[in-house]
C-alpha cells in the first residue's frame, strides 16, 4: 500500500477550537471540572493527559456528542451543532464501527460522500490521499488496525475539512505508516489547517505537535506552546511525568 500524497493542494482557513470552563458528570461521577482548550490555524496542538482525564470526554463534548453540564465548546465561536456543513469544517477521526465490513472504502466512502452531500470525485482523492487507493476495491473485514485507522483519516477527509480532530491515530500504524501520518498532519496544519490530536504515544506527539494541552484528573494543568512547557526538560515524556507526579503529590 502506497502512501499516496502527503498534503491538501489548496490553502485552507482552519477554525478555531476552543472550550472554556467544561464541567460535566455522568450520574454522581464528575468526569470534568474545568478544561478549558484552544486549538488555532496553521498549529497541531497535542491534547495529552492520564487515562481517564476527561480527554475523550472533551471531545465528545467539542464534536456535538455529549452536552456539557457547564462551560462552552465552540469552533469559530458557535457549538458544532450550530455548523450548516459540519464536515466541511471539521473532520473528526474515528473508528469504523458503523462502516459493514462487507463494504469497500469505495463503497462506504461513496456512501457517506451522499450522506453528508459532496462530490462522489472526493472519493478518489481522499483514497489517494491515504494511500488507500491501491486496496480500494478490498473488502474492510480483511483490514489491518493501520488500514482501518487510514480509513477513518479518509473518511474525516472527505468533506474537504480546514480542521480535524484525532484521538489515538497512530494505534495499528506501522513505522513507516506513522511517519506518513505526522508528516500528513504537519503539512495539513503549515496549510493553514487546525490539528488537534489526543495520543498517548509522547514521544511521537513530541514530533509534530506546536501546542499543548494537559489535563489531569477532569481539570486542565497547561496550555501553551510545547517549547514552554518542555523548556526544563530533557523530552515531553519528561515534562509530563514530572508535571503529573506534581499533581498527584498534591492531589493527595
Amino acid at each position: 500500500m502506497t502512501a499516496g500524497t502527503s498534503a491538501p493542494s489548496e490553502t485552507l482557513d482552519g477554525p478555531v477550537l476552543r472550550a472554556e470552563g467544561l464541567a460535566k458528570s455522568f450520574g454522581p461521577v464528575p468526569a470534568l471540572s474545568g478544561v478549558d482548550l484552544l486549538a488555532l490555524p496553521g498549529r497541531v496542538t497535542g491534547f495529552v493527559g492520564p487515562n481517564g482525564a476527561g480527554k475523550s470526554t472533551t471531545l465528545r463534548i467539542l464534536t456535538g456528542l455529549v452536552r456539557a453540564d457547564r462551560g462552552t465548546a465552540t469552533i469559530d465561536e458557535v457549538p458544532y451543532a450550530a455548523l450548516s456543513r459540519p464536515s466541511q469544517v471539521l473532520g473528526v477521526v474515528g473508528d469504523l464501527a458503523g462502516a459493514h465490513p462487507g463494504m469497500t472504502p469505495r463503497g462506504h466512502l461513496q456512501t457517506q460522500a451522499a450522506l453528508i452531500g459532496v462530490p462522489r470525485e472526493w472519493v478518489g482523492q481522499v483514497l489517494h490521499e491515504t494511500g488507500l487507493h491501491d486496496v480500494a476495491g478490498r473488502r474492510i473485514r480483511g483490514f489491518s488496525t493501520g488500514m482501518k485507522q487510514r480509513l477513518a483519516l479518509a473518511t474525516a477527509l472527505l468533506g474537504r475539512p480546514s480542521g480535524l480532530i484525532l484521538d489515538e491515530p497512530t494505534e495499528g500504524l506501522d513505522p513507516s505508516g506513522i511517519v506518513w501520518l505526522r508528516r500528513f498532519l504537519r503539512t495539513f496544519a503549515d496549510a493553514g489547517g487546525t490539528v488537534l490530536v489526543s495520543s498517548h504515544v509522547l514521544t511521537e506527539l513530541q514530533q509534530v505537535i506546536d501546542d499543548l494541552v494537559l489535563i489531569a484528573g477532569g481539570r486542565s494543568l497547561w496550555s501553551g506552546s510545547l517549547a514552554d512547557f518542555t523548556a526544563e526538560h530533557a523530552s515531553l515524556e519528561e515534562a509530563y511525568l514530572s508535571m503529573i507526579e506534581k499533581e498527584m503529590a498534591c492531589a493527595g
